[in-house]
């Protein structure tokens, strides 16, 4: 049997009308948490403000889907939203990366090329009426002299003027890096510094079956035990979360059980992980 009949199988057994616990998921179908919403709360507000923002999430807890929140949330009649996936660049790569995402001419020289896309923010802003915001996802790769790119593509009219947003979007290690001296000024341009954080128990009981019933399930197909194990072993880390699920179903599909027990979930761990 190939792997597209196992799964077609395995949501007809659960009662799911697609695969459950997938990135695969829209912005409109995620779970209300107070500590996601209250997050994105406050990086929204810092953008509306025309003000930049940090968010510090460690792997796993939900920061990329933040972002696609966030991008949503910004109606694009108001702001042009650019999206850079960072990696361990040079300065001038890392200006070369941005521009290219925000469409700014290119330029063979560093000046030039932080100039012409200085002037595309201001073009977008003065002549175009929207206001650019310049996301960097896994802004904890960044080499701290990178970092200090950000003073120079923020300062408009000597400082005079709010023109570009940034969010800086990273684990842990950025909020330690961003506390280094030789940021202090980069840091001082920051509004607001957000924070994820793993599921808490009941949040993780709560978020699989969510996930369950965005799916299709009218019933979660995990016992009382199993999602106590999905806890114990993600500790509430939404990626683990989502990988342990499905395994886990998988797993009591192939043993032909229709309800999802504890030793699934151990047998499902594993599978997944050394």
């Amino acid at each position: 049997m190939n792997t597209k009949t196992k799964m077609t199988d395995l949501r007809s057994r659960f009662g799911f009308h697609c695969t459950p616990f997938t990135r695969e998921i829209s912005v409109t179908d995620r779970m209300q948490l107070p500590i996601f919403d209250e997050a994105l709360e406050a990086i929204a507000n810092s953008i509306e403000q025309r003000m930049s923002a940090v968010l510090i999430a460690p792997a796993g807890t939900g920061k990329t889907s933040l972002l696609r929140a966030l991008k949503e949330r910004l109606p694009e009649a108001r702001y042009r939203v650019h999206y850079v996936k960072v990696t361990d660049l040079s300065k001038r790569d890392m200006c070369r990366e941005i521009s290219f995402a925000a469409g700014a001419s290119p330029a063979g020289s560093f000046p030039m090329l932080v100039r012409r896309l200085q002037e595309r923010f201001q073009s977008m802003n003065d002549t175009d009426g929207l206001r650019p915001v310049l996301i960097l996802d896994d802004a904890h790769d960044l080499r701290v002299h990178v970092l200090s790119l950000l003073r120079i593509i923020t300062n408009f009219d000597m400082d005079s003027r709010l023109v570009l947003s940034v969010v800086l979007a990273g684990q842990p290690p950025l909020a330690r890096t961003l506390r280094l001296d030789a940021l202090e000024d980069v840091a001082r341009r920051v509004a607001h510094y957000a924070t994820l954080r793993p599921l808490s128990r009941k949040e993780t009981t709560d978020y699989v079956q969510h996930r369950v019933t965005v799916a299709g399930a009218s019933q979660t197909p995990f016992d009382e035990k199993s999602l106590e194990a999905i806890y114990e072993i993600g500790r509430g880390n939404l990626r683990a979360t989502d990988h342990l699920g499905l395994k886990a179903l998988e797993v009591a599909h192939n043993q032909d059980a229709d309800i999802t027990n504890s030793n699934h979930v151990v047998a499902a761990r594993k599978l997944l992980w050394p």
